[in-house]
């Protein structure tokens, strides 16, 4: 995959998202953020498949929108929402595993079925409440954050690195790329500050910055973990040259529910 075709990729993905996000109606945003949500859940689905585990797919994304419908939906909280989400996945898995010969795959495709619709659509639901709590810059200084302190991470482990992180989930990540990459956050932070939240205090900027994409980098091997155990680079190969949705949402995993409440408690 060349660099032309890879960065082509990117512009058009990029574009797309901050067009929704600056001018796209809230359902519109909502459906979104959703189908991005669907699109990388079932390609956590599919990497579960390539072992022969069997999560219920049409019940994962029951279960995430299900996650998601507090956000749209003010009488539902999201202890309801996973209240019934625990009884829907119940009656599933009661009337699917009917059968003896059904039971040794039982355990791995219930905990895969529902930790899979959490682990995708939870934190990812924070993109929704940031634009509507705290406008779509905010969401732009996170992207800021993110992308440049990966980008940071990568040529700095390129030039520099030496000591791996993370050689079974990421081998080649380094602590060397890891300082760059939480440098980069930081003055990644302070631009970002100065073009979309200029009222922000400038030492806030640099902390958040650099939290946020430390946590990131847990996030990113986290991802990687599940695609070595089942022997796969990529979650798939739908955007060229970047892989999978979940491969290019990997980072905000951990980094937005922890950047939604640092914002929430700190700013």
């Amino acid at each position: 995959m060349s660099l032309r075709q890879r960065t082509s990729t990117a512009f058009v993905l990029i574009a797309l998202i901050v067009v929704v996000i600056q001018w796209a109606p809230r359902l519109v945003y909502f459906l979104f953020v959703q189908a991005f949500i669907l699109a990388a859940l079932m390609e956590f689905y599919s990497l579960a498949q390539r072992r022969n585990q069997r999560p219920q797919r049409v019940l994962g994304a029951v279960l995430a929108l299900l996650f998601g419908l507090p956000l749209v939906v003010k009488e539902v909280s999201f202890s309801m929402a996973l209240s019934a989400g625990f009884l829907l996945s119940a009656v599933v898995f009661v009337i699917v595993y009917n059968r003896v010969e059904k039971l040794p795959a039982f355990s791995a495709a219930i905990t895969l079925t529902m930790f899979g619709a959490l682990y995708v659509a939870f934190p990812l639901d924070f993109l929704f409440a940031l634009r509507e709590e705290r406008g779509p810059f905010t969401i732009y200084f996170l992207f800021s954050v993110i992308f440049l302190g990966d980008t940071g991470a990568y040529f700095v482990g390129k030039l520099i690195g030496r000591h791996k992180m993370t050689p079974l989930a990421s081998p080649n990540k380094t602590w060397e790329g890891s300082a760059g990459g939480l440098l980069l956050a930081a003055l990644g932070a302070v631009a970002a500050r100065a073009v979309f939240l200029p009222g922000l205090d400038l030492g806030l900027a640099v902390l958040t910055g650099t939290v946020v994409h430390a946590a990131a980098q847990v996030s990113d091997p986290l991802e990687s973990l599940f695609k070595r155990a089942v022997g796969v680079k990529d979650s798939s190969n739908i955007l060229p040259g970047h892989g999978g949705f979940l491969d290019r949402i990997d980072s905000f995993l951990l980094a937005s529910p922890l950047f939604y409440y640092l914002i929430r408690f700190l700013w």
